[in-house]
């Protein structure tokens, strides 16, 4: 049985108004336990829309949302217990601190679970290991941090709920380079750790082409795609018509093979990249 899953799930705002618009549109969708999943599209595809609803922050228009096959609207349903197992990390999440030091920051969320003290500490320092925080920092005030460790400092609060599934929405926006790099490790690591199922909304392919292990494209409120990153980058020049920007090794490689050399399609990273022109080079056997 799927973790969460959408049925004919859809989202109206401004429903009989002249502003009114259909950000989700009739999504059927499964997520397994343990998944690592990427969630693309263009600016106003549904993405957040979509994540806010299985996070049950928005009540959907029309279909369900079912967790452990339960749907989260249901009269009986406990939409705070919901929202403990079903963790969402805003866009830029440094700007909802609030506590005087960023252990109680931390904290927040296992406190209002109601655990004990000696537990929620464990979460505490757990989740600032796995976001990279040292233990110095936790006693400092969240604004004494940098903007990097203000959004790792955000993250780590939802972390510590220990959710079964996390989604994080655009968690590395207005980072350079080197943040977003240790964004993305960084949650490559927690999913590693602890199996939960997490979603991450991008709108940089380049971003997620490396740590998921699916990807759900959206475009115009609907579901095109939900599939191993391989079979997606597969369908590079469907992608691109949706405007979405390919990967820079997914772009050299249609060019390569545009010019008549036999190279699969569906390349996304540099290291396979990589591989494959050594392989070429060094007169191995056909790469397909």
């Amino acid at each position: 049985m799927p973790i969460l899953e959408a049925n004919n799930l859809t989202y109206t705002y401004s429903i009989g108004s002249p502003f009114e618009k259909t950000a989700v549109d009739h999504i059927n969708l499964q997520i397994e336990q343990g998944e690592f999943v990427g969630i693309i599209g263009h600016t106003g595809s549904g993405k957040s829309t979509l994540m806010q609803m299985m996070n049950g922050l928005l009540k959907p228009t029309e279909g369900t949302v079912l967790l452990d096959g339960r749907d989260i609207w249901e009269k009986k349903a406990d939409r705070r217990a919901v929202r403990f197992q079903v963790g969402l990390v805003f866009q830029y999440p440094e700007y909802q601190l609030f506590e005087e030091t960023v252990y109680q920051d931390i904290a927040f969320g296992p406190k209002n679970m109601g655990l004990e003290k000696d537990e929620i500490d464990r979460r505490v320092r757990e989740t600032a290991e796995i976001v990279g925080l040292d233990a110095s920092l936790l006693e400092k005030s969240p604004y004494a941090l940098s903007g990097g460790q203000k959004r790792r400092a955000a993250i780590a609060g939802v972390m510590a709920m220990e959710p079964r599934v996390l989604i994080l929405d655009e968690p590395t926006a207005g980072l350079d380079p080197i943040g977003r790099t240790t964004i993305l490790t960084q949650l490559r690591e927690y999913h590693r750790r602890t199996g939960c199922t997490v979603m991450l909304v991008s709108h940089s392919m380049e971003d997620v082409a490396k740590y998921v292990s699916k990807l759900l494209v959206l475009s115009h409120a609907k579901v095109v795609c939900y599939d191993t990153p391989a079979n997606v980058f597969a369908r590079g020049s469907e992608l691109e018509s949706m405007g979405l920007a390919l990967p820079q090794i997914t772009r050299v490689f249609h060019e390569l093979r545009a010019r008549g050399m036999d190279f699969p399609e569906e390349v996304y990273t540099v290291k396979f990249g990589a591989e494959l022109l050594k392989a070429r080079l060094e007169g191995s056997a056909p790469v397909c």
